[in-house]
């Protein structure tokens, strides 16, 4: 199956400095990697040493839109709940797409997998935390805006080890009408359940989208996980 799928396109920001550490962001349903582009031209100003991946998601027919193609990372079948039938098959297949870019970085740029964070919003929060949970790479961080845990009811007969420890930061709207914020917090209390670090933010009034202190945040974990590495000074 892997030299069939088509290698995923995506829109890069390249680090502006000496590049020791990348970004992987997935963007949401019906969206592209141009979308979320300007977000990583924005704080590669502050992290100049970070190189941002925006991959663009395959159009799909989507089961929630009657069958028409979108952009999407898997199909929809319903947002009425979580607790519905996800597309395990759609997930597992973008899962091995995305893998591939993290090789990418790791064994051709010389990337450590533990100076990458992965992340997306809304279904790219998804994907990235199915990424993410399941990798035998031990990553830097997982950013989770607006999404949701797939595959809940296997997902922990599924997982790794490797980043059991790993911070997750979970960006959440309290007004998101598309994926309810209480799908975040019945998330983030799973998470936690399970043993896994998570930074839960409640953003005020924010629907489905990201506004700039979600930004902000966003840049002080950057700079938590993935700091920029100071050149190691030579003996008198």
């Amino acid at each position: 199956m892997a030299s069939t799928l088509a290698k995923l396109t995506a829109v890069v920001h390249d680090a502006t400095t000496k590049h020791t550490a990348t970004v992987i962001f997935l963007h949401g349903f019906g969206d592209s990697g141009a979308g979320w582009a300007p977000v990583g031209e924005q704080l590669s100003e502050y992290v100049p040493h970070v190189k941002f991946i925006f991959p663009n998601a395959p159009a799909l027919p989507i089961t929630a839109n009657g069958g028409m193609r979108s952009p999407a990372w898997y199909d929809i079948k319903s947002l009425s709940t979580i607790q519905h039938e996800q597309d395990e098959q759609g997930l597992l297949r973008s899962r091995q797409q995305v893998m591939e870019l993290v090789r990418e970085e790791v064994d051709k740029n010389k990337i450590p997998a533990n100076r990458i964070v992965l992340g997306g919003f809304s279904q790219g929060c998804v994907l990235s935390l199915l990424v993410a949970l399941t990798s035998e790479y031990k990553f830097a961080g997982v950013t989770a805006l607006s999404g949701y845990v797939p595959l809940h009811t296997k997902i922990m007969t599924m997982v790794s080890d490797a980043n059991r420890k790993t911070p997750i930061f979970w960006g959440h709207g309290d007004a998101d009408q598309v994926v309810k914020y209480k799908y975040g917090e019945q998330s983030v209390e799973f998470l936690k359940e399970n043993k896994y670090s998570v930074r839960f933010r409640t953003y005020p009034r924010m629907g489905h989208s990201a506004c700039p202190q979600e930004l902000g945040d966003l840049l002080t974990f950057f700079n938590e996980v993935i700091p920029e590495e100071l050149p190691v000074m030579a003996k008198a």
